[in-house]
């Protein structure tokens, strides 16, 4: 089901969507955010002068309505420079309180404005010179008003209610930035298990058979053509899937959501097994208890898992066979690729690959382990994949 379909459907989906559009825009172009957000205050400090007033009020002036623009201009950097653009309209504010008779404002909206930048973007000690300036002008501007504790203490209100906000605010985008930061990691380290399982997986295959090439044209020419036939096929299927994963790579998260195709699962096993036969392993498949399908991410991990040991076997092990053993069990699927190699190598140490088997399992709530075979012949590679629950928390490969 693609994504696109889904949000045409949902509301909720949709609003998220058109949020998140407006909320890019607005983080490429912060100039022209400011610059409506002022043309916004000066609109609301527009509405005293506009409104009719009674006899007994000051008029509405053309100096006083100017004088309020001027509070207002300010604010356009309230970006670039909060606290030179707080010492600004503080400033102005006085001159009009001080110099003109015009009409008073509901709120102190410019303050507010300013203060709430400065708790967003501002370091300690410019939110301290600002929350000091504010502590001496808020009583100032009530005793040059109105000289009442219930203005004062709205005014207080207000002020530390910008402030609080602007903080929350701060805190909220530290989340999201540490969320995106740990969503890009994993999504790196995705990328990189599955560019090593291709990649891995095709060359040690294509190295075996190219090596095998020439000593079958000697004795028997029929393998040989087989051979060549399996370098290109495992050639033109790691393209695939590289071509697949690229796709995805680079589609426009902007526009519609391109139709992906499915990652390889269970159903794709045999022909994985067969490639590998090709370069000469004997290779056996043998399934225990009763199967049931697959989530479509478990499948693919399966896959995965099974393929990365068998590169293993394929690069490391000198083995002449190998069997893969699916054990579905009621609660879990145990996964088993066994060869009759040499071993694990006396003080070696995990590749990527061995790792990257282990998160996958990890990412289902599963166990995942690699060690010397039964009786201590060979090498073994385990996972044990939980059914039924997949860890929400945890990136799941694939």
């Amino acid at each position: 089901m693609r994504a696109g379909g889904t949000e045409r459907r949902d509301p909720a989906a949709r609003a998220r969507a058109l949020a998140e559009r407006l909320r890019s825009r607005a983080e490429a172009n912060p100039w022209a955010v400011d610059v409506g957000l002022a043309l916004l205050v000066q609109a609301a400090m527009t509405m005293p002068f506009v409104v009719p007033r009674g006899p007994e009020l000051e008029p509405a002036t053309w100096p006083a309505y100017g004088l309020t623009t001027l509070t207002v201009v300010p604010l356009v950097w309230r970006r670039r420079a909060p606290l030179a653009v707080l010492l600004a309209v503080v400033a102005t504010s006085g001159l009009y309180r001080l110099a003109l008779e015009g009409p008073g404002q509901p709120l102190p909206y410019t303050g507010l404005v300013c203060l709430y930048t400065i708790a967003v973007l501002s370091p300690p000690g410019k939110r301290l010179a600002a929350g000091a300036l504010v502590a001496v002008a808020v009583p100032v501007s009530v005793w040059l008003n109105t000289r009442s504790a219930r203005e004062l203490t709205f005014s207080l209100f207000v002020f530390g209610a910008a402030y609080a906000f602007g903080r929350l605010t701060d805190a909220r985008q530290r989340a999201h930035r540490a969320d995106a930061e740990r969503a890009a990691a994993r999504e790196r380290a995705r990328i990189a298990r599955e560019m090593h399982d291709i990649l891995s997986h095709a060359v040690s295959l294509m190295i075996v058979q190219a090596e095998a090439g020439p000593v079958a044209v000697r004795a028997a020419p029929e393998r040989a053509e087989a051979a060549f036939e399996a370098i290109s096929a495992t050639g033109r299927d790691a393209m695939v899937q590289l071509r697949r994963m690229l796709g995805v790579l680079r589609e426009d998260t902007t526009g519609p959501a391109a139709p992906r195709a499915p990652q390889p699962g269970l159903g794709e096993l045999p022909a994985l097994l067969d490639r590998v036969r090709a370069g000469g392993l004997d290779v056996r498949y043998v399934t225990e208890g009763a199967g049931r399908p697959l989530p479509e991410a478990t499948g693919a991990t399966v896959f995965r898992i099974v393929q990365e040991a068998l590169t293993n076997t394929v690069r490391h092990a000198r083995a002449r066979a190998v069997t893969v053993c699916l054990d579905h069990r009621p609660a879990e699927l145990e996964v088993r690729v066994t060869d009759d190699g040499r071993g694990p190598r006396p003080g070696g140490t995990a590749g990527h690959g061995l790792v990257g088997v282990r998160e996958r399992a990890a990412a289902h709530g599963g166990t995942a382990s690699a060690g010397p075979g039964p009786d201590g012949r060979g090498f073994e590679v385990r996972a044990v994949l939980p059914l039924g629950r997949v860890v929400e928390t945890r990136e799941v490969p694939g």
